[in-house]
């Protein structure tokens, strides 16, 4: 049996919206269409914007369909001077200057709401932002369908959000802005979006990232991401009582409900991954790959990690169905593989 263990990466699609999608699926007019088979389509389209804007608190927000949260970060920030910290994801930092500061924590230092863009929470680390009134752009990618995110109670004029991150389709996002927010066009055509994004929508996957959206609202209101912060404490004290060098980054302040990223120095984290993967688990490594190239981890050296720690962290991301089970034969294994690192650390000494 595997256990996935890697939900900040992409997560499994959701039974309400396959069903969503294969409904979809029969209505095969274009949303543009003023006939009848286009009415169909535009009103599953329109159906499904509604209820992603009432999942993610944003009623009389505009929300935008685009192809992923990385299409979002293109259309909110191009042609932009804002300022963002090196902990962003790299969708947002190609169009940002990277010059906030950020504590060991990974606590954003926000200078200029209006002229910057905050994540709402880091996919590595977890680690939950304050968001200062008016900021001008969030990446709330990993927290929406994990926290109880009210778009419009944020402060933000913008905020980018992904399908697959919640149990929807992989392939579709969104930027969400409040009405009055000057959107330029990045795709022109046929003027689709409000004139914002051109190009016949995906209604397909509109519909079932709706339906994620509304089953991801019932999951945190049914307490499913309490029970699951539960088990990430749970392999945390695990994990700190065996191996009590071992860095859990991010412990002291607010984090998503089901992300722990955890460092051994010298025990490099691609290395981790391939033993995980070996054992039967789904993991992240800590460190980004271009180019064939294993790097270290750009947001831990933001937080101000030294390059050995941050070529050695891995992220453990669980999700709603993760279980107990789950976690302690991760904790097993992964004890087990860094006990040998150790062994074998201490022979070449």
């Amino acid at each position: 049996m595997r256990a996935y263990l890697d939900h900040n990466a992409t997560t499994p699609l959701r039974a309400e919206a396959r069903e969503a999608m294969i409904s979809a699926m029969e209505v095969y007019g274009n949303p543009s269409s003023v006939h009848s088979e286009g009415r169909k389509a535009k009103a599953i389209l329109e159906r499904a914007r509604g209820d992603i804007a009432s999942a993610f608190g944003a009623d009389g927000a505009d929300v935008i369909f685009t192809s992923s949260a990385t299409e979002s970060a293109a259309l909110a920030l191009s042609g932009r001077e804002l300022h963002a910290a090196g902990v962003e994801h790299d969708a947002v930092n190609a169009w940002t200057q990277n010059d906030l500061d950020v504590d060991a924590q990974g606590t954003v230092v926000v200078h200029d709401p209006s002229a910057s863009c905050v994540q709402l929470a880091n996919s590595e680390t977890g680690v939950v932002q304050y968001l200062p009134d008016g900021v001008l752009v969030s990446d709330m990618t990993q927290a929406f369908g994990k926290l109880p995110v009210a778009f419009n109670w944020t402060g933000a004029q913008m905020g980018l959000i992904s399908a697959h991150k919640l149990g929807g389709p992989k392939g579709i996002g969104a930027l969400v802005v409040k009405r009055g927010t000057e959107v330029p066009a990045q795709l022109l055509g046929g003027g689709q979006e409000m004139g914002r994004r051109a190009g016949t929508e995906n209604v397909i996957g509109a519909a079932g990232f709706a339906a994620a959206a509304k089953a991801a609202a019932q999951d945190l209101a049914d307490g499913v991401w309490d029970r699951v912060a539960s088990l990430r404490d749970m392999l945390e004290d695990r994990l700190s009582a065996e191996a009590p060098d071992a860095i859990i980054v991010g412990k002291g302040v607010k984090r998503l409900p089901n992300t722990t990223a955890v460092a051994v120095p010298g025990w490099k984290g691609e290395t981790q991954v391939m033993q995980m993967d070996l054992a039967g688990f789904a993991i992240s490594a800590g460190s980004a790959c271009s180019s064939g190239k294993v790097r270290a981890s750009k947001v831990l050296t933001a937080m101000g990690f030294d390059e050995l720690t941050a070529a050695s962290a891995i992220r453990v991301s669980l999700g709603p169905h993760t279980s107990e089970q789950d976690v302690m034969g991760f904790a097993d294994k992964w004890l087990a593989q860094m006990n040998k690192h150790r062994a074998s650390a201490r022979q070449k000494d």
